[in-house]
């Protein structure tokens, strides 16, 4: 008889243990179920902002480029008017030296 009522006992206690384990249990996949969908929320969040990173480096390698480009063509326009600039002091001095020369002619 004892061994009965000990098993009796043994059995409510696992039952309540089971008891006090399914509302944790519950608890526990609400738990996991909330943490799935912010996981998936993560995961769009997370593709959306690659593709605006992907167009911004995009955007970034082609005002690069564009810089480059105007720099460069800086560049070219600076030595022609340099060059343009010593073709002129060049024709200033042949034209000082003709002029000069006119003068000792005329004397």
């Amino acid at each position: 008889m004892n061994s009965i009522y000990e098993k009796e006992k043994k059995l409510d206690d696992a039952l309540e243990k089971l008891n006090l384990i399914k509302p944790q249990t519950l608890n526990l996949k609400e738990t996991i179920s909330n943490l799935d969908q912010q996981k998936n929320q993560l995961e769009i969040e997370k593709k959306e902002i690659e593709r605006r990173y992907s167009v911004l480096q995009q955007n970034y390698e082609n005002l690069k480029s564009k810089i480059d480009k105007l720099n460069s063509q800086k560049e070219i326009e600076t030595k022609k008017e340099s060059e343009f600039s010593d073709k002129i002091d060049e024709l200033n001095q042949e034209t000082d030296s003709l002029l000069e020369e006119l003068d000792k002619w005329q004397m």
